[in-house]
């Protein structure tokens, strides 16, 4: 029995699906699976292998995939996104008439019927006991309240950031990873926060992926402030150019040379650790200067 990794969901959730006996399913294909929230619209990314399993951790039981979408499947789905709007339109009505501190982001309808999810956003904690009553009576259907952060948000709205390709959030990520000012600076990113924000207004996921590699190489170079020795003489490093592993050089005839970290011959002292290499301002105003997770 094969066993394959299908995105499913509003949220686009990563999980390992076993196919029925003698199946198989090529990537991109659109099935039909069967989850603890009942049946669901997923896509085929790739079989299930010991690498898939050790990215997306311990799934428990896997769910079970049902069959490859049929013409029905997708007119009930197109049903199902009509229903939404309405529901969106009622909840938003009945939120609004008890004057809760929430904003209504998406809604949600597991494609069997069984339940709505309303996805919100709030920075109080909501009894929202009674308001899932109402919805519930009104709706006619089971509802689930489901709290998520301006990160989830975008990944719920967001179509392409300013790459021009699709947000990561929504595509590849399977969790948010923190991001913090220290790897814009590293990577002598600009701090303005206009420029290294994504859509949710946080600080870029993109800045994380080189973030090691930089941190890596910035290790093997000598701190801003350390003096070297060169072929060339004597100097002081000013500044760090990381990815090309290379530093400034200052030498003491004021001669300022851009030096390969190879023809360095010693690092003589002072100045900086390595850990502080030379970068515009410390601070950024808005809400970029932390994004944590």
């Amino acid at each position: 029995m094969a066993n394959y990794v299908v995105r499913f969901g509003l949220l686009r959730q990563l999980g390992e699906f076993s196919a029925k006996q003698g199946t198989e399913y090529t990537r991109a294909s659109s099935v039909i699976v069967r989850t603890d929230r009942g049946l669901e619209w997923g896509e085929i990314l790739c079989e299930a292998t010991e690498r898939t399993r050790e990215y997306l951790g311990s799934t428990g039981n896997p769910g079970r995939i049902v069959r490859e979408v049929s013409p029905d499947d997708e007119r009930q789905r197109d049903e199902a996104h009509r229903r939404e709007q309405g529901f969106f339109a009622k909840a938003r009505d009945v939120i609004s008439g008890r004057g809760l501190p929430m904003q209504l982001v998406d809604v949600e309808q597991v494609l069997g019927g069984e339940r709505v999810v309303f996805y919100y956003n709030s920075e109080a904690r909501i009894d929202f006991r009674d308001l899932v009553k109402q919805l519930a009576a009104e709706l006619n259907t089971r509802i689930e309240m489901r709290q998520i952060g301006i990160r989830d948000e975008a990944k719920l709205l967001a179509d392409y950031g300013d790459c021009g390709k699709p947000v990561c959030c929504n595509t590849h990520l399977r969790e948010m990873p923190p991001v913090s000012m220290k790897m814009a600076k590293l990577q002598k990113a600009s701090l303005d926060p206009n420029k290294i924000s994504g859509r949710c207004g946080r600080l870029k996921c993109c800045l994380r992926y080189e973030y090691d590699v930089y941190e890596e190489h910035r290790q093997e170079l000598p701190g801003v402030g350390k003096w070297v020795v060169t072929k060339a003489g004597k100097g002081r490093v000013l500044a760090l150019e990381i990815l090309a592993r290379k530093v400034l050089v200052n030498y003491e005839d004021d001669r300022r040379v851009l030096v390969d970290a190879v023809d360095i011959l010693t690092i003589v002292g002072g100045g900086k650790p390595a850990a502080e290499p030379v970068t515009p301002a410390d601070t950024a105003g808005g809400q970029a200067a932390e994004s944590p997770n």
